[in-house]
């Protein structure tokens, strides 16, 4: 009788523990897909951002210092890109916060950190199907004035000094600007990221 009680545990004993083992198996398998499919909607989060920040900086930026309005460059973005593009900002706000300091800018204009809430510009990046499209969110938050070296000499591949005077001459930057971008899929608050960059013009 004692061994048949004994057997009987034994068999209770490693049911329970084979069951902690497969529990614990089915656990991790299951923690990964979730962090692995999270890890997934961050990278497709991140590039958007990258992409909407890559756009407003090499593209928008240059054209609005150049003298075009904001509206100007909202509009001819929407003839010649899939992306629909939506200005936020007034013009006279956006051409305050590229070439004013922060503390000089009009009234109405905002420097709160949240890009979503009233963004300089909004991209909307259609995906394919069935892909969901992202809204990106981009906002000029703080402008500083650069140095102020006009020389024109730029140190890249020189060195430090020039061979003839022996005098450090920095590259001009007028501006110094930091901008706030978000990117959202839409319906989907979970896949975004936040971004902050500082960009010298």
């Amino acid at each position: 009788m004692k061994k048949k009680g004994a057997a009987l545990i034994t068999v209770v004993a490693l049911i329970v523990v084979t069951s902690a083992m497969v529990a614990a198996v089915y656990y991790f398998i299951r923690r990964g897909v979730e962090v692995t499919g999270l890890q997934k909607k961050y990278q497709t989060a991140r590039e958007a951002s990258l992409g909407g920040l890559d756009v407003f900086t090499k593209e928008v930026l240059p054209m609005a210092i150049g003298g075009t309005t904001l509206a100007n460059v909202v509009a001819s973005f929407n003839t010649i890109t899939s992306a629909q593009v939506q200005q936020g900002a007034t013009n006279a706000c956006f051409s305050d916060k590229l070439l004013k300091t922060t503390l000089n800018w009009a009234g109405g204009c905002s420097n709160s950190l949240d890009a979503k809430s009233s963004p300089d510009i909004r991209f909307t990046l259609s995906g394919v199907a069935p892909a969901r499209p992202f809204d990106v969110y981009t906002k000029i938050t703080d402008t500083v004035a650069g140095n102020s070296n006009t020389s024109g000499i730029t140190l890249e591949g020189q060195g430090t000094a020039e061979s003839q005077t022996g005098i450090i001459t920095a590259q001009h930057f007028p501006y110094m600007y930091r901008m706030d971008v978000q990117s959202e899929r839409q319906n989907d608050p979970t896949a975004k990221t936040n971004f902050t960059v500082l960009y010298a013009y």
